[in-house]
């Protein structure tokens, strides 16, 4: 077992060369993980978390903070209050369930009027416990990555994707006082997460594509999503945390923002719509690139085939540093056991850097 080092993370987001290349997931289901160390691993067990990731080949661990679920809320809190009230205007049962975040049927700010009504107050009640649990738990290198942002997909989904994409046009500062108060929430977050000093890094959340292009104009995301972003990374750069993005889609257009922002990693280039190879020539010198072995593989290809992929990336987009190998997005619970390993077998086979 290698021991993990998060200094291995920061020299591949630095764009060098290490000891090896490493790997890096945004997620591993618990039932994968329960599959790796032989027994039930679940949301709660700090301890196991932990000891999957060190055994595993990690040099650090994700942990969730923020306003990242905004679906799981009490039956008595107050933004289910709001829920259940617009569930009734909308038709439907008046009860927080299976359709109560069906964005289609619902919106929670449709208006003005519930921009001020909503409980953001609640909304921003955020819990830290689980950092606070897992310090004591890390080896002595090894580093949490603390999973935030979604700040443009919080604002559709609290405002229903066609109402954002109709008052984005209409009511544009209605739209951007929405992206204001989520921004605000994420924002008093990572002032929490900057005084802890086993957190390495802040692992923005978001996605901002189709498999075609971005969601909304590239100038929509410059006014309302991009200047928070780029503020997030310059506080975290002040405090020497890295800053990772997750999104998929092809992002050709956004690339140039991504970088402007202040992005060290960027992941997972979607390998359904993205060249990695590409990517690596075109923003190898500006960006570390993590991911891209294809979830179905994971679900559906041979262990051979998972290797020749891992040998592929490590051939041609490993060299020279800024490279973290993973998954296209994560390690979802339907991905074959036996393939997880044989990612993991060969990122240890072919990733020091020797091809």
């Amino acid at each position: 077992m290698r021991e993990p080092d998060f200094e291995r993370i920061r020299t591949a987001a630095s764009r060098e060369e290490g000891d090896f290349v490493p790997q890096a997931e945004l997620l591993v289901h618990y039932s994968i993980q329960s599959a790796f160390l032989g027994r039930k691993v679940t949301g709660d067990d700090l301890e196991s978390q932990v000891e999957f990731w060190t055994k595993a080949g990690y040099d650090f661990i994700p942990v969730t903070v923020g306003m990242m679920n905004p679906g799981e809320v009490t039956e008595d809190s107050a933004i289910s209050r709001v829920i259940k009230e617009r569930v009734v205007k909308n038709g439907g049962e008046g009860r927080q369930g299976a359709d109560s975040w069906n964005l289609e049927k619902n919106s929670f700010i449709a208006d003005r009027k519930d921009f001020e009504r909503f409980p953001w107050d609640a909304l921003g009640a955020l819990d830290f416990s689980r950092f606070d649990r897992v310090r004591g738990l890390l080896p002595e290198k090894m580093k949490v990555i603390a999973l935030s942002g979604k700040i443009f997909t919080l604002t559709w989904m609290l405002m229903g994707f066609n109402n954002f994409a109709t008052k984005l046009i209409v009511e544009e500062d209605l739209v951007a006082d929405v992206f204001r108060k989520v921004a605000e929430i994420q924002l008093d977050c990572l002032d929490r997460i900057l005084e802890m000093p086993h957190v390495g890094a802040v692992w923005l959340v978001d996605d901002l594509a189709f498999g075609s292009g971005p969601l909304i104009s590239p100038e929509a995301f410059r006014a309302h999503v991009f200047p928070w972003y780029r503020t997030i990374s310059e506080r975290c750069h002040e405090r020497g945390l890295l800053v990772f993005f997750h999104t998929d889609g092809d992002l050709w257009k956004l690339m140039d923002d991504l970088v402007d922002i202040g992005v060290d990693v960027l992941h997972p280039i979607d390998p359904h719509c993205m060249d990695i190879k590409a990517v690596k020539e075109s923003y190898g010198d500006r960006l570390c690139i993590a991911g891209n072995v294809a979830n179905e593989l994971l679900r559906s290809a041979s262990p051979v085939e998972i290797e020749d992929r891992v040998r592929y990336l490590m051939e041609n987009v490993a060299p020279g540093g800024g490279f973290l190998l993973g998954s296209g997005n994560s390690v979802a619970e339907w991905s074959r056991f036996e393939n997880y390993m044989a990612m993991r077998a060969a990122a240890f086979r072919y990733g020091g850097y020797l091809i």
